[in-house]
């Protein structure tokens, strides 16, 4: 059983990545805004699906991967680092972007294509892959089970939190939207916000510890 510990920590993470603009939030945003709440909704539901698709992927292999190869890891850890920093960078450069002023201009699309747009979405970002293969093991103890688990209960935690934030995100997009278009400030303040965040989680990735492999 984990600890609530590790719990809150997860929480806290997948929180703070949920918040950082990328491709699941832009892509919620944009079909609620474009195209209505319940177009945002079947979209929300493919990223519920990519999430269990991660969960059930990691629980099966990563632990064993790790154990196996312990070189994976930091391979795994060095590159997500590098990534979350230039996710950093790109968030507090000049001229950074708020994903809540995502493209106006999409065409509608059918339910199907939906589900698959927030599947995909979600399986190709790299924020989640680097969420279950370097940070969610960095909650685990030896002491607490078997890691395979482990992983299930702590990535249950992880879907929780993320399918919440972004069902807010979603259902709230285009109010947001229309309050950030007439604050500036607001937006510049959220941008360097998250970047900030996500600085940090970019250097504790990188100096991480060795995952739990039994």
């Amino acid at each position: 059983m984990i600890s609530w510990t590790a719990v809150g920590g997860v929480a806290l993470v997948e929180l703070g990545m949920a918040l950082t603009p990328g491709p699941n939030m832009i892509h919620l945003a944009s079909r609620a805004i474009t195209q209505g709440r319940r177009a945002g909704l079947v979209s929300l539901s493919g990223t519920a699906v990519g999430f269990l698709c991660y969960l059930l992927a990691a629980a099966a292999g990563l632990s064993a991967l790790f154990a196996a190869v312990p070189l994976a890891f930091t391979v795994v850890k060095l590159a997500g680092a590098a990534y979350l920093a230039y996710l950093a960078w790109d968030m507090l450069r000049p001229g950074g972007r708020s994903p809540f002023a995502p493209a106006q201009d999409l065409p509608p699309v059918s339910d199907t294509r939906l589900f698959a747009m927030g599947l995909l979405t979600n399986l190709l970002n790299p924020k989640i892959a680097l969420m279950y293969a370097a940070l969610l093991p960095q909650f685990m103890d030896p002491q607490a089970g078997p890691a395979w688990a482990q992983l299930l209960q702590l990535g249950g935690v992880q879907i929780l939190v993320g399918i919440s934030v972004n069902g807010l995100i979603m259902l709230s997009a285009a109010r947001v939207s229309g309050f950030l278009a007439a604050r500036p400030r607001v937006v510049t303040a959220q941008r360097f916000g998250a970047g900030g965040l996500l600085g940090v989680f970019a250097l504790r990735t990188a100096l991480s510890r060795t995952p739990v492999t039994s």
